[in-house]
C-alpha cells in the first residue's frame, strides 16, 4: 500500500511539473510584455514539415488537451494557402483540429464553388484543398457563434467567435504570412481576430463595432469608411481570443513566410507571388512574431527574384503597421523581440 502511494505521488508531481512548465512559459511571455522587454522570436530558413515540429519544440509549450488549429483553409482557386503536406506532422503530433470559420463574402457570381460563405460550400473547397482526408476539420460557426469579452472596448464591446471554439482547450495559431486587401497584411493577429470571427464577427471587426449582423452591401459600401477604427478593432478581438485559451491550456502562434503575395488566402485569384520564400517564424507573443514578419520584408532587397515593393506599398497604403501598433498599446505583446536562429 506504501509503495502504491509513493508511485501515485511521484506521478501526480511529474503531471504537476509538466503542467507548470506550460503555464510558466506563457506567464513569463506576460510578463516580459509588462516589464518591457524583448520577446523570444524562433526562425528556420527551412520550409519542412520537420522544420515545422522543430520550431514548435522550440516554443518550449506543449499544446495539450483539445488542440485547436487555426489556419485559412484558403479560397476555392487560390494556390497559396499552406498546404496540408506542409504541416501534417505539426497537427497529428498534437492530435489537433483544423479550425475555420465561414466567409463574410463571396467570390463572385460566377465563382459559387470556390464560396467558403456557406458551411456546405466550405466543405467543398477544405476537401479540394486536401484537408478531409488527412485531419479532423471543425468550421468553428457552423452551429452558431459565441460572444467573448475584449480588453479594449474603444469599438467592439465583445468578439463575436464561432460557438466551436468552446470545444478547444489549446490553440495554435498557424499563419500564412503575406499582404492583404483590406489589412494591409496577414499574419498571426489577423489569423486569431478575423480568422475566429463568426460571419457576424467579421462583419463586427470590419465596421469597427457598428454593425453585429452581417450585410454584405452595407459592410462593403457603407461602414469601411474607418480603416484605423477596423485594424483597432482586429487588435482588440485578437487580444479576446489569446486571453480565451490563456484562461485554458494556451496559445502559441507560427508563421510561415511562403507563397507570399500581396493578397490574401481569401482572395481567389490573388496577385502573382513576388517574394522568394524565407522560412518559418514562431513565438509565444503574436505583437513580437507580427512585427519580425514585417521587419524581414522591410529588410528585403529587391534583386531579379525577389521584390518586396509591392507587399511593402499594399502595408503602407492600408497602414497595416497600425493593427501592430494597437496590439502593443492595448497589451497583448511587445514590438520589442530577439531572433533565435534554431537552423
Amino acid at each position: 500500500m506504501k509503495k502504491t502511494f509513493l508511485a501515485i505521488i511521484a506521478v501526480t508531481m511529474v503531471f504537476v511539473g509538466c503542467k507548470q512548465k506550460t503555464v510558466s512559459a506563457q506567464s513569463q511571455d506576460q510578463t516580459k510584455v509588462q516589464n518591457g522587454m524583448e520577446a523570444t522570436v524562433y526562425m528556420t530558413r527551412d520550409i519542412s514539415p520537420e522544420a515545422l515540429v522543430k520550431i514548435y519544440h522550440a516554443l518550449g509549450v506543449e499544446a495539450t488537451g483539445r488542440v485547436a488549429v487555426k489556419i485559412s483553409t484558403g479560397e476555392g482557386s487560390n494556390p497559396n494557402y499552406l498546404k496540408p503536406e506542409l504541416i501534417k506532422d505539426l497537427v497529428q503530433l498534437v492530435d489537433g483540429t483544423i479550425v475555420e470559420c465561414n466567409t463574410a463574402y463571396t467570390s463572385g457570381p460566377f465563382n459559387k464553388k470556390d464560396d467558403r460563405n456557406t458551411s456546405a460550400n466550405h466543405w467543398k473547397v477544405i476537401e479540394r484543398h486536401g484537408f478531409k482526408p488527412l485531419f479532423k476539420v471543425d468550421i468553428m460557426d457552423e452551429e452558431g457563434e459565441m460572444r467573448i469579452p475584449v480588453q479594449d472596448t474603444t469599438h467592439i464591446k465583445y468578439d463575436i467567435v464561432g460557438s466551436h471554439m468552446e470545444n478547444y482547450d489549446f490553440m495554435i495559431a498557424l499563419n500564412h504570412f503575406k499582404g492583404h486587401p483590406m489589412g494591409g497584411y496577414g499574419g498571426a493577429l489577423k489569423n486569431l481576430s478575423i480568422g475566429c470571427a463568426s460571419q457576424n464577427g467579421k462583419a463586427y471587426i470590419h465596421s469597427a463595432g457598428r454593425m453585429e449582423k452581417l450585410n454584405m452591401m452595407k459592410l462593403w459600401t457603407k461602414y469601411v469608411d474607418n480603416q484605423d477604427g477596423f485594424l483597432e478593432s482586429m487588435a482588440a478581438a485578437a487580444q479576446a481570443v489569446t486571453d480565451f485559451f490563456r484562461g485554458k491550456q494556451g496559445i502559441i502562434y507560427i508563421s510561415v513566410m511562403n507563397n507570399m503575395s500581396i493578397d490574401c488566402d481569401c482572395v481567389d485569384h490573388p496577385e502573382p507571388v513576388k517574394l522568394e520564400d524565407y522560412g518559418i517564424l514562431a513565438s509565444t507573443d503574436p505583437v513580437a512574431l507580427d512585427q519580425a514578419c514585417i521587419d524581414i520584408i522591410n529588410n528585403q532587397k529587391v534583386t531579379a527574384t525577389n521584390d518586396p515593393t509591392d507587399l511593402l506599398k499594399r502595408i503602407n497604403k492600408q497602414h497595416g503597421i497600425h493593427t501592430i501598433e494597437q496590439a502593443a498599446a492595448i497589451g497583448l505583446g511587445t514590438r520589442k523581440y530577439k531572433i533565435v536562429s534554431i537552423d
